[in-house]
């Protein structure tokens, strides 16, 4: 499973919204997630992929900048 499916799957997971109707390159706002909800979704995919966002750029807010940010993360960490 690539990390944008994964990632689909989680945000599917905590707040019910349908995989199938998450744009990759959609604003994460498009979705109702307000910047409380996006925390919480950097939290989760923080313990999901075993990673550190603390520095996560505020310019990351398509589900396809951050799963290049995590692909990012992991290959430095390997």
């Amino acid at each position: 499973m690539s990390t944008l499916e994964e990632l689909k799957t989680l945000i599917h997971k905590s707040y019910g919204i349908d995989p199938a109707t998450l744009k990759a390159d959609a604003p994460l706002a498009e979705y109702g997630l307000d910047s409380l909800a996006l925390a919480e979704l950097l939290f989760s995919v923080e313990d999901h992929f075993d990673l550190e966002l603390s520095d996560t750029p505020a310019t990351v807010s398509t589900l396809a900048g951050l799963a290049t940010l995590i692909d990012t993360l992991k290959a430095s960490k390997a």
